[in-house]
């Protein structure tokens, strides 16, 4: 796999398009300023943990003895309690608090630093040791790549209003469930075919 073809992969795997109007729906009732500042941390812990992975999620999953599947499968149920909670939630009531000051997750967590994008880094760095140094690369640029396309979220708020952000939020809700339910099944395949 070359550099290019590295960065294009964790690039896809990232989803930024996929993932904007769901930011747009968590971020978007936030004041400007404090946007920025959610979205700048949330970015930079995605970072981190992509890192971390790539580096050292390897041993840590060794001793913790905790296998592929489980990342998924996982990943799924959060993304699944928080889709429903935007999808049935009434009036901005509980939808309102949970999204008032995201921790985590889950945007850093599953949403840009997804199950896929650590396993794929797990695998780059297990099966091509040597080439460390190309894949932090192509992890910044990836990463870079999407911080861009994810801080287009305030404008896209400021064009939407009012009303077309809770068609987002209820959009991202359902787009969420979706992508929670391909996630669980995935985990749930590896594992059977795991085992």
């Amino acid at each position: 796999m070359t550099l290019l073809s590295a960065t294009i992969l964790l690039f896809l795997l990232m989803d930024p398009m996929g993932n904007l109007p769901i930011f747009v729906a968590i971020l978007g009732d936030m004041p400007p300023q404090r946007r920025w500042g959610v979205l700048i941390r949330e970015l930079l812990i995605s970072l981190l943990v992509l890192m971390a992975f790539l580096f050292a999620g390897k041993p840590i999953l060794e001793l913790l003895h905790i296998q592929g599947p489980a990342l998924s499968i996982s990943g799924g149920i959060v993304l699944f309690l928080v889709a429903l909670r935007m999808v049935f939630a009434l009036e901005g009531d509980l939808l309102g608090r949970v999204e008032s000051e995201p921790f985590i997750v889950p945007l850093a967590i599953p949403l840009i630093a997804g199950p896929a994008t650590l396993t794929m880094l797990l695998i780059l760095a297990t099966q091509h040791p040597n080439r460390l140094g190309d894949w932090v690369l192509a992890l910044l640029a990836a990463w870079a790549a999407s911080a861009v396309i994810l801080a287009a979220c305030e404008p896209i708020q400021r064009v939407l209003g009012r009303r077309g952000l809770t068609v987002v939020k209820r959009l991202a809700g359902m787009m969420l469930v979706v992508i929670a339910t391909q996630m669980f099944l995935d985990g749930l395949r590896a594992f059977l075919a795991w085992k």
